[in-house]
């Protein structure tokens, strides 16, 4: 893994991590942070990682607080 002079992945054993550019679940710092989803607490939790992302996009995107759309005001005559 070459990550440059000086640099190394962040994360620490016992956490779990879903690496994206290879697919796989990992411990600890192994590939770059960049390439990482997590930390998780358990193995199984990293499995799921796309998954867990997935939802948290859907529940981002229907969450009314995030919405670039003015709420309709409330016009008095």
């Amino acid at each position: 893994m070459a990550l440059g002079i000086g640099r190394k992945p962040t994360g620490k054993p016992g956490e779990w991590f879903y690496c994206i550019k290879h697919a796989k679940v990992e411990e600890g710092p192994e590939c770059p942070a960049k390439d990482r989803l997590g930390p998780y607490t358990t193995r199984e939790e990293a499995a799921h990682a796309l998954e867990i992302a997935a939802e948290r996009n859907r529940e981002w995107r229907n969450d009314p607080r995030w919405q670039d759309t003015e709420p309709p005001s409330d016009e008095q005559a």
